[in-house]
């Protein structure tokens, strides 16, 4: 595909007095490509105004080289599974994917040969006459995958679509992205920093309605080298660990718990350096950029 690309440049957008998106100039390219922050970090905004949803303050955007102000040709070659997704409750799958295929303008002969397809692709082709009210929340997700591809576009934007799943399938709809994204931009936002680390190779990293980061996962995890420690201690002393330092995980064992915790300097006798994730460089960076309280052994 040519051009397969999103521009943002300078975008600006207010709820009120509210400055949900603040000045962001972010590039995305074809493949997986992640928004991470915590809620109400501005990434649905950034979403919904790039599905034409949302009207932008001021500032560019270009999404496959087409300029946003072009709302009817955007929705053309971008799909959107928006955070609360429903669709026709009363309806089969089947019946629900062929009535939005008429709404798209999708010939008869298109609709038939590619809904069965979709239904497959997202694991529901044995529900096609099922009511889409019956589904469970995962299966809906996946359907809400299948209507936002059902018009083959370039660009795919997911907003939280693992939130509330279980682990099994989360999974599932994490490889369906992935092999989503393998011909076309799959945009996951999320505030799951593991669905960013098992899915995207480059992310960028939202608060306050600011962009913090933008880069590879890699890059971002390299931050955190040699602030990474893994210590067992008495669950009597757990608290004031967490007043001085960022505990990123632990495991209690009767009296005594394992942490992971980031700091400058070894915070106690017994703590030991680990390999850091995601997890450990994204809580790094939000204390580095003010926004967590966290004492970090001289970093506030």
């Amino acid at each position: 595909m040519d051009n397969m690309q999103i521009e943002i440049k300078g975008l600006n957008k207010f709820y009120g007095k509210k400055h949900a998106l603040n000045n962001i100039n972010l590039t995305m390219g074809q493949g997986m490509f992640g928004l991470l922050g915590r809620n109400g970090a501005g990434k649905t905004t950034l979403m919904k105004t790039l599905a034409t949803l949302l009207n932008k303050k001021d500032g560019d955007i270009t999404i496959c080289g087409v300029p946003i102000e072009n709302s009817k040709e955007i929705r053309r070659i971008t799909g959107y599974l928006p955070q609360e997704f429903s669709m026709y409750p009363h309806m089969g799958v089947y019946e629900a994917m062929d009535y939005l295929g008429v709404l798209s303008g999708l010939s008869l002969r298109t609709r038939k040969e590619r809904i069965p397809e979709l239904l497959v692709k997202v694991n529901l082709g044995d529900h096609h006459r099922t009511k889409v009210k019956a589904l469970s929340g995962g299966m809906k997700r996946r359907l809400g995958i299948a209507q936002a591809i059902l018009h083959e576009p370039k660009v795919l934007i997911v907003d939280e679509p693992t939130a509330g799943l279980d682990p099994e399938e989360r999974i599932r709809f994490r490889n369906l992205l992935c092999e989503l994204a393998e011909e076309r931009i799959v945009i996951l936002s999320t505030h799951i920093v593991g669905d960013i680390e098992a899915t995207c190779e480059r992310i960028a990293v939202l608060d306050n309605g600011k962009l913090l980061y933008q880069g590879t996962v890699r890059q971002l995890t390299q931050t955190a080298e040699g602030k990474v420690y893994s210590a067992e201690i008495a669950r009597a002393e757990l608290a004031a660990l967490k007043e001085k330092y960022i505990v990123t995980g632990m495991l209690t064992m009767g009296e005594r718990v394992n942490v992971r915790l980031i700091a400058n300097e070894q915070p106690t006798l017994n703590a030991t350096l680990c390999e850091p994730n995601i997890e450990d460089a994204y809580m790094l960076h939000m204390v580095e950029n003010g926004v967590a309280t966290h004492q970090l052994g001289g970093i506030s």
